[in-house]
């Protein structure tokens, strides 16, 4: 790049870094108080409140942090349910206890900071916008275009060095704190709230931080990733769409659902992706809401037994995991700096067919159990109540393994880290893809270099360099056909097909039992 360009880029970082730290520092100005009005905004009723209040002593209470909040509430809310589960009023419990200390925490937020949220809103958002698009923008004019391998092993961010294993531990806490612990991002919550106000009449929730956050990267990192392929028009055509897909019909719709009181629902998320499509409260929200929620009830089963079956034998399943779906387009728009990080190896391909299979059969199972403990008293399954598992299932795989690792983890393990080893969805796609499908990579043998390009920027794991050695169709079940193999190969060896179900699968082909084939 000239002089001009490379000061452009650097910067855009300066920009982006300083809008970055900004938005971290808004963590530790926020001041809170515990007022009647601020319990009240949490949503607890006129019982709850009268025993909590109670416990806390003399309100209102000013000038407090957020760590004097938890300390004082957390108590108190213990104490409350304690007497209502006394006195048999077990239906007024707050099972969700951090869920409501934040709720109490955010309707107290008060000061500078929550005064001037539009204000820090502007501060963070514009500029780290700008400052990313500017990194970036240089390389349409300055840059030939195509992948450029330049350092990326030596570069301390995307070779599991210092500053990819500081980012992974700032994401593995960002979603510890999302998912378990929002108190302690409140401020960070609170900055959406003018945009929140503005879409809903309310406030932002963790939820609906988190949604414009995931939108916004996925539209600037599309941006990015549009300008690396450029010279691709498979890699450009699936990015717009992933990006229509996460702004319009999981973020926007979504909202305006709400506006209208209908039930809410993202209409590309399929179960068993969404594992609660078939919780009773879900079913009610559905047949209470007249055609509309009959429509989606229906849709809903219509993707699954349907769509699914049909477009994956059609197009594999690439037609969600790298044309519709929100996780997918995430990890191949932010996550795309860390694809070469997946683990290529045997031993990764064997735990990965373990892992996924599994969590697929115990979203099966529980969902199973959810829909025959609707006939049964009290919705109990073994004595139990059905929600104790969807509980189990939440932390464990909706939170721990979808958030927390998932993403998370982009850094240490590449960018499909929950596609490639616990989606369920993607398991449930990647069986019809692997025995009846149209879809296939297949290879020109005689033309492959052994350059390694298409094995190292395989985000799924695959050494597609194996397969092209071998003569070998890809057919792998993990595939998403993202097309990136091919659009790094510099002789084109590779290509995305759709055809006849016979025979795309060659005689002896490369499998985890037949190891003379690996190369």
């Amino acid at each position: 790049m000239s002089t001009r360009a490379n000061n452009t880029t650097i910067a855009g970082w300066i920009i982006f870094l300083s809008a970055f730290f900004l938005f971290n520092i808004t963590l530790f100005i926020g001041k809170y108080e515990i007022t009647a009005t601020s319990l009240r905004s949490s949503g607890l009723n006129d019982e709850q409140l009268e025993i909590l209040t109670t416990e806390l002593g003399t309100i209102p209470v000013q000038n407090l942090s957020k760590y004097e909040i938890v300390r004082r509430v957390s108590p108190a809310l213990t104490v409350m349910n304690d007497k209502l589960k006394q006195d048999g009023r077990t239906n007024l419990v707050i099972y969700n206890m951090p869920e409501m200390v934040f709720q109490i925490a955010k309707g107290g937020l008060t000061g500078f900071y929550a005064k001037n949220r539009a204000l820090f809103f502007i501060l963070v958002f514009l500029p780290g916008i700008l400052g990313a698009l500017m990194i970036y923008m240089p390389k349409l004019k300055h840059e030939k275009p195509g992948i450029k391998n330049n350092g990326i092993y030596f570069n301390p961010l995307t070779a599991r060095k210092w500053l990819g294993y500081s980012l992974s531990a700032y994401l593995v806490l960002f979603y510890v704190f999302l998912y378990f612990l929002p108190v302690h991002i409140t401020e960070m919550i609170a900055i959406t709230d003018p945009v929140s106000e503005s879409i809903l009449g309310s406030p932002a929730g963790k939820w609906f931080m988190y949604g414009l956050l995931y939108t916004i990267f996925i539209l600037v990192m599309g941006i990015r990733f549009i300008i690396r392929y450029r010279h691709n028009r498979y890699q450009i055509l699936r990015t717009i769409s992933v990006i229509f897909f996460q702004t319009v019909i999981a973020f926007s719709i979504p909202q305006i659902l709400t506006i209208l009181q209908k039930p809410y629902m993202d209409f590309k998320n399929i179960w068993p992706l969404d594992y609660s499509f078939f919780f009773s409260y879900r079913i009610n929200e559905y047949l209470s809401a007249g055609t509309l929620g009959y429509f989606m009830l229906f849709w809903g089963i219509a993707l699954i037994i349907i769509a699914v079956p049909l477009f994956t034998w059609l197009y594999g399943k690439r037609w969600y995991c790298s044309w519709v779906c929100g996780c997918g387009g995430l990890a191949e728009t932010a996550g795309d700096p860390f694809r070469q990080l997946s683990d290529k190896s045997l031993k990764a391909w064997k735990f990965e067919r373990i892992a996924i299979y599994s969590v697929l059969v115990f979203a099966s199972v529980m969902t199973l159990l959810t829909i025959v403990s609707m006939f049964l008293p009290d919705n109990n399954i073994f004595g139990a109540p059905v929600n104790v598992l969807h509980g189990i299932y939440g932390f464990l795989v909706g939170s721990v393994l979808a958030g927390v690792i998932g993403t998370g983890f982009y850094p240490v393990m590449g960018n499909r880290v929950w596609c490639r080893f616990f989606c369920p969805l993607a398991g449930y796609l990647g069986i019809i893809q692997r025995f009846k499908s149209r879809f296939r990579i297949t290879t020109n043998g005689g033309q492959c270099i052994s350059c390694g390009n298409c094995s190292t920027y395989c985000e799924m794991g695959i050494d597609v360099r194996s397969y092209a050695q071998n003569g070998q169709n890809i057919v792998r079940a993990s595939c998403v056909g993202c097309g990136i193999c091919a659009a790094v190969c510099p002789r084109g060896v590779l290509k995305l097909e759709n055809g006849p179900v016979k025979g795309r699968i060659k005689e002896n082909p490369v499998l985890t039992g037949n190891l003379n084939n690996i190369s």
